[in-house]
């Protein structure tokens, strides 16, 4: 089978084209969404399936499965992805992720069946589900446990995974994957709130949402103190590293990085809710506005660090 070329017109320099970033938007959408909303879980020891744990879950499995469905589309043999499900190499940082993958994916399946299911049950062809979800109940609370870690561990993998890439100084860092952890809390926390107040009918002030907001500005404070280390450690490293400073003052790619990262993912959320007035900050408006904003930040963010970080490298 030929190989999908998703390079064309982007030139030599880039080995990780953009499936590889959106499957690490995905992955991070997925990781952060369900950690927040397990922590929020088990930390205020939930027994009911709350519109936000509904959300959350449903966008947990459906985004890391369309990151999934990107990464084999990115394999020089599409059909033979299942290759990697059976070879591995532990010294391999892909290796461990697949690992990972291959325990989160059907760990997050299993618990948003939990989570929906009245909603599931509600189809005529589902009703044998009331029978597999009722014999496996007992081991949900476990469950939640395991997928809190696994989690975690989705949105530090995508960071470990490029940042191995020893010759891109911009990406080779160990901050990336702690980075790439609270980004993905901070976009994920807000698509699971986008979804729980749209499609399951959670109040915009609920206690939930209002918890929500008001932890998304200390994980936004340090997403960018972990952006500010990033630029300090490009500006005081070596010549290489200088020499890729080039990257967030020159072309196309430092637009994205100041009007994407910085304008959609930090100053657009500020000024919506502390410029317009309280009023405005509370309305459905500015809550869409700044959850979109959020997501496509880190969307941005993403796709520079894996293009910048390729094209400017030693």
């Amino acid at each position: 089978m030929t190989a999908i070329d998703f390079t064309t017109g982007l030139g030599d320099a880039i080995a990780w084209p953009w499936p590889i970033a959106v499957y690490l938007f995905f992955a991070g959408i997925s990781g952060g969404a369900l950690s927040i909303a397990l922590l929020i879980r088990l930390f205020h020891k939930q027994t009911t399936n709350t519109p936000l744990l509904k959300a959350a879950s449903a966008v947990a499995f459906v985004t890391i499965c369309l990151g999934m469905l990107c990464l084999v589309l990115d394999l020089t043999n599409p059909l033979f992805f299942w290759k990697i499900l059976v070879y591995y190499n532990l010294n391999s940082v892909m290796s461990l992720g697949v690992i990972v993958l291959l325990f989160y994916i059907p760990v997050a399946a299993l618990l948003a069946a939990f989570a929906l299911r009245d909603e599931l049950l509600a189809i005529p062809q589902l009703g044998w589900l009331k029978g597999v979800l009722d014999g496996l109940m007992f081991t949900r609370r476990p469950l939640e446990k395991l997928a809190l870690v696994l989690a975690i561990s989705v949105c530090a993998y995508t960071g470990f995974l490029i940042s191995a890439l020893i010759r891109f100084p911009i990406i080779n860092t160990s901050l990336l994957p702690a980075l790439f952890i609270v980004s993905g809390l901070s976009a994920g926390a807000a698509m699971a709130k986008m979804t729980a107040v749209t499609w399951f009918k959670e109040p915009l002030h609920s206690r939930e949402m209002t918890l929500l907001h008001g932890a998304e500005w200390p994980i936004m404070a340090v997403e960018g103190m972990f952006l500010f280390m990033l630029f300090s450690g490009l500006i005081f490293g070596d010549a290489t590293s200088q020499a890729a400073m080039s990257a967030f003052s020159q072309g196309g790619w430092s637009s994205l990085f100041w009007i994407g990262v910085v304008g959609l993912g930090f100053v657009l959320p500020l000024l919506l809710n502390f410029a317009f007035g309280q009023r405005f900050a509370g309305s459905s408006r500015a809550f869409y506005l700044t959850g979109g904003s959020v997501v496509c930040g880190m969307m941005c963010l993403r796709l520079f660090l894996l293009y910048a970080g390729q094209i400017y490298s030693i």
